[in-house]
């Protein structure tokens, strides 16, 4: 262990994850998106991974799936490979260190469209031209898309291209993008679900969780909204169990 980094547990320590002191940290956006990420996938990429808790969560829960971690930052990339080590998952992960937006890159690196069961992401919640970004590179990096025509449209729709017909998509984002989530989806996903997560039950939503099915011609729907906190300001028994790892969304 160096002074910037801590080993810390997340799931009942069913996780163990080395993750930097100062700047971005696993929490309750990695613990709900692995929660929600749907029925058992063999063939799984993480777009924008981190350290890997989310990819790293969903292998620890299903011993036959293989996980593609993709991450430009090669701080974090090295941080999520040193995690798949610890947790005994190297031999069924790949991290692979490159831009998720760019197709050359990511042929490449052997990363095709069109192959994967599952495609989960946690993308950066604000685009430079909106916010300040953290002096912290990390932080910014992990939190600020840099500004162009539609960052967020074009990370959707990088990492939609990587689902196989049928494939499963899961992601985590502040209520305020879902207009431009469902625009970024056109035609390519169906059987859309968007469930709301709220800090209390009588306060507004903060993340939803959005899902679909590649080709499917489902209608969306709304599902259960969950609440992460009481009124005391401790977790609900429904967001205690995701956060020890025995429930899922």
């Amino acid at each position: 262990m160096t002074p910037e980094t801590s080993l810390d547990e997340i799931l009942g320590g069913r996780l163990r994850l080395r993750q930097m002191r100062s700047g971005h940290r696993v929490g309750a956006d990695a613990v709900l998106l692995a929660a929600a990420a749907g029925p058992p996938a063999r063939r799984i990429v993480d777009v924008g991974s981190g350290v890997g808790a989310v990819a790293l969560a969903l292998l620890t829960r299903w011993r036959e799936a293989r996980a593609d971690l993709v991450e430009i930052d090669p701080g974090l990339a090295d941080l999520a490979r040193e995690n798949a080590a610890t947790n005994g998952l190297g031999d069924r992960v790949r991290i692979l260190e490159l831009d998720a937006l760019d197709a050359s890159a990511r042929r490449a690196a052997g990363l095709a469209n069109g192959e994967a069961d599952l495609v989960v992401t946690n993308p950066p919640f604000f685009v430079s031209s909106e916010v300040r970004a953290s002096p912290d590179a990390g932080r910014a990096r992990a939190h600020v898309l840099a500004a162009d025509d539609a960052p967020l449209q074009a990370w959707i729709v990088a990492s939609l291209a990587l689902l196989a017909p049928g494939g499963r998509f899961a992601m985590i984002h502040r209520p305020e993008a879902l207009t431009a989530i469902l625009a970024a989806f056109g035609k390519r996903l169906g059987a859309v679900a968007i469930r709301p997560v709220h800090p209390r039950s009588d306060a507004d939503a903060i993340r939803v969780l959005i899902s679909g099915i590649k080709g499917s011609k489902a209608p969306l729907r709304l599902s259960p909204a969950c609440a992460l906190h009481d009124s005391s300001g401790g977790f609900t028994p429904l967001s205690a169990a995701i956060h020890r790892g025995e429930a899922l969304l």
